[in-house]
């Protein structure tokens, strides 16, 4: 998510004050990724499942200002939206390391107060874990809405920060998902609609080129008919 650049929306201490009490200390720390999370977690841990989460999904609704777009062309990142269900991944910190590693999420995820921190129960193979999960309210200034195709297309095509374009996140969110034998439907279609306005462009690219060389050699036959004709006589020989 976007970070100090930004304004906070909220202070993000008392959610972490708030966070590190309901989860206690005394037990292993587990974090449910739905987002970049699950490539790039940036922390160490013990165990890693795939795991599904009731009640929340993943959406591809979240302005990113700083980190995936600019201010003047914002870009997208994920939200973990109420409704519907999710399939991520949760990791397993050491009790030892949670305080650590909750800092480390702040720094990260929680500079301006975007996310609301909540302990959700996630089902995985080997059973129930109790995880903390960053989710995103439709009453927060950085959720998009609905978005027609056609504004996805566009921000995939410009938007751009200081980690890389939207389309970039996207398609490393598509493939982690896909490492751990996760599908996800609605982000695969997003990303064909990138796919298939890149391939508009290609023709369209290759259409120019062909229009232009065909102007080329219009223009190189006008000349050619302008030029004067030159006529070549041949020398006769004298009688003698």
């Amino acid at each position: 998510m976007d970070e100090q650049h930004l304004k906070p929306i909220r202070d993000p201490q008392p959610m972490l004050e708030r966070t590190i009490a309901e989860w206690g200390g005394h037990e292993d720390l587990w974090v449910f990724a739905y987002g970049s999370l699950i490539w790039r977690p940036d922390f160490d841990f013990t165990e890693r499942r795939p795991a599904r989460l009731h009640g929340w999904h993943r959406a591809l609704k979240m302005w990113s200002r700083i980190n995936r777009g600019t201010p003047q062309c914002p870009g997208l990142v994920f939200g973990l939206l109420s409704g519907g269900s999710c399939q991520g991944v949760v990791f397993r910190i050491p009790a030892s390391a949670g305080l650590e590693t909750l800092g480390q999420l702040w720094l990260r995820e929680m500079m301006t107060g975007v996310y609301d921190p909540r302990w959700l129960p996630c089902v995985t193979s080997a059973g129930r874990v109790r995880a903390l999960a960053f989710t995103l309210s439709r009453r927060s200034p950085n959720y998009t809405g609905e978005l027609p195709d056609a504004r996805y297309r566009e921000i995939f095509a410009q938007a751009c920060g200081r980690y890389g374009t939207s389309l970039e996140y996207a398609m490393q969110t598509l493939e982690g998902l896909r490492h751990h034998g996760i599908h996800d439907a609605a982000l695969a279609r997003l990303i064909r609609l990138a796919e298939v306005r890149q391939h508009e462009q290609e023709l369209a690219q290759e259409d120019a080129q062909v229009s232009a060389s065909s102007d080329d050699s219009r223009h190189a036959d006008a000349l050619n008919l302008s030029l004067p004709l030159t006529t070549v006589t041949t020398p006769t020989k004298e009688r003698s």
